[in-house]
């Protein structure tokens, strides 16, 4: 005991220091406690020796991950998923899935006589970073873009599909239809008995405790044990009973509460977790190398493949088929746990999971960098697909012939389609519905192109930051142009920099700019716009508004004007 505490704290010690040089490096932490676990385990300084303490600290861990990535599934936004997300999602997993058995099978992998490191490897490189990609897309502001809930749905998808495998993984060894039913049985057992519990009992439980954070705290640890015990009865895994404790209640009322509380545990096992995985891993000789490249190299490309292709096929455009590969094209955490599952399973050998560790490493930091810079690489992209013979939104239009992919734009451009430009077409087809025909919008979001020329408005697919694409336009010759999306969520420009190529192309045109920050109001028109808009003041205006009407007693009157208007609007982006 004494000596399962003395690990920890080296543990938690270790991660703490090798995650603040990964946090000024800006490295993935994950790769921090990776390292950390090698540093002090037995292939490292020897410190943490001992294969019982490895055992439960990385069992803890994985139970807590688990339960946090179970909560986070949003069962909701499954269903309301969009034919694209589904189609993608389908096509990445099963695409990955049958590639990876093809290729590791191919470079001489196990795959039978109860060694399956083929199908392991093929489904750990299915699967992507949640961590990685959120937190990237977060501090980027594209989760609410398109090619963002994309890549969000398909996160979802894989991890359902994850499920599923755990579910079976057990049964490899016998793998018969019967054994497969009655796996999948067992699954719905747990997942029925969870959901009813979630449904009528916990929440007349945690209503009487709402107000007690320690109750809803140790209620949230207690579910997760009970169902991670009910599924060991049931002959599955307590992991896998953790991760439908997590779905069970991702649909809960007080889910954003619960995962708020945990949320501080979670770290901690998490860490836990992933310096335990670290401390199994062996110094790498020539082999585990190789293979660990190979199995990044195949990772990589079979992305690119299994997730632009689909999307390219439903007509999504290159840009926003290939931004969800990009940033798809990592390992998961999620990929770790079913790897360890199989070498706890004597499924798979110590140096595949040891290769397997090391791709993901190579992958994180890989990852986090070209995520980084993926408008960039996007563009770089796009010229050598649109040559190969790949088309693009507005080459299909113009061969197709419809208006909406090209002609010189009208008199009033919109720059950019965001919810802004949504809002004001919405306004303008309520008081001036005539003033539609005399507008031009240039965008790159296909569903924004989609959406709008079959409202029969004038839509020019493309990169505002480019150039030429407003000179393809017709941009020279309009009158009023507006920008209505900010800086900071502009990709390749800002609004200044548009502001200047615009009025270089169109010295007579009246601009309207958009800043978010009060010190960019000189510099947009020291640019040359004619008027810049400042959010903030609206949104005070408006606020100002409803804070008089609360005082008056008419803040019900206030929101039924409100919900008179939003009744009547038909917005593009909702």
């Amino acid at each position: 005991m004494h000596e399962l505490i003395r690990d920890i704290t080296l543990c938690i010690l270790f991660a703490w220091v090798l995650g603040l040089l990964a946090h000024f490096s800006r490295q993935p932490l994950i790769l921090a406690y990776l390292i950390a676990g090698f540093f002090i385990g037995p292939f490292g300084m020897g410190w943490v020796k001992s294969q019982e303490s490895i055992n439960v600290i990385s069992e803890l861990g994985l139970i807590f991950m688990l339960f946090m990535i179970g909560l986070e599934i949003d069962l909701k936004k499954i269903v309301r998923a969009g034919k694209v997300i589904l189609f993608a999602a389908g096509g990445q997993l099963i695409g990955g899935v049958v590639l990876g058995l093809l290729f590791f099978i191919a470079i001489g992998m196990s795959m039978g006589g109860g060694k399956f490191d083929a199908l392991y490897l093929c489904v750990a490189c299915a699967l992507s970073s949640t961590v990685i990609i959120v937190k990237v897309l977060y501090e980027k502001r594209e989760l609410d873009t398109l090619p963002g809930r994309i890549t969000l749905g398909v996160l979802v998808l894989q991890d359902i599909f994850a499920i599923l495998f755990l579910a079976v993984q057990p049964s490899l060894d016998n793998l018969q239809v019967s054994v497969i039913l009655l796996s999948i049985a067992r699954v719905g057992a747990l997942v029925a008995t969870a959901l009813i519990l979630s449904r009528y009992v916990l929440p007349w439980l945690f209503h009487q405790i709402a107000r007690r954070p320690e109750l809803i705290l140790l209620g949230a640890l207690a579910w997760c044990f009970l169902i991670g015990e009910i599924a060991e009865r049931l002959h599955l895994s307590r992991e896998m009973g953790s991760l439908v404790a997590g779905v069970s209640l991702s649909t809960f009322p007080y889910a954003l509460d619960v995962t708020a509380k945990v949320t501080t545990l979670r770290d901690f096992f998490i860490t836990l977790f992933f310096v335990s995985l670290g401390m199994t891993i062996p110094i790498p000789n020539g082999s585990v190398i190789g293979l660990a490249l190979m199995i990044a190299a195949f990772t990589v490309v079979s992305r690119v493949v299994t997730t632009f292709t689909p999307l390219y096929l439903m007509k999504q455009g290159l840009r926003a088929s290939l931004l969800p590969a990009i940033n798809l094209a990592q390992i998961s955490e999620f990929s770790l746990v079913v790897i360890q599952t199989g070498v706890a399973a004597h499924h798979i050998s110590a140096e595949t999971s040891s290769a397997a560790s090391f791709a993901f490493v190579v992958l994180a930091v890989l990852s986090t960098f070209i995520m980084g810079r993926s408008d960039q690489v996007t563009r770089a992209l796009i010229g050598p697909l649109k040559r190969i013979g790949l088309r693009d939104l507005d080459q299909t239009q113009d061969a197709e012939g419809h208006e909406g992919g090209h002609g010189e734009a009208r008199r009033i451009v919109i720059l950019g389609f965001f919810r802004a430009a949504s809002a004001l077409l919405s306004e303008i087809e309520r008081r001036r519905p005539d003033v539609l025909e005399q507008i031009t919008v240039i965008d790159f979001n296909p569903l924004v192109f989609r959406t709008l020329t079959d409202r029969g408005m004038h839509v020019v697919y493309g990169d505002i930051s480019n150039v030429d694409t407003l000179v393809h336009a017709g941009v020279g010759k309009s009158e009023l142009i507006i920008l209505s999306i900010p800086d900071s969520l502009l990709k390749g420009a800002d609004n200044e920099k548009l502001v200047r190529h615009v009025r270089s192309l169109n010295p007579t045109a009246k601009i309207v700019a958009t800043a978010e920050i009060l010190a960019n109001v000189g510099d947009l028109y020291e640019a040359g716009a004619d008027y810049v808009t400042v959010t903030r003041l609206s949104d005070a205006e408006e606020l100002y508004k409803v804070i008089e009407a609360a005082q008056a007693g008419l803040l019900g009157d206030k929101r039924a004007e409100t919900d008179a208007l939003l009744s009547e609007r038909r917005e593009v982006l909702p």
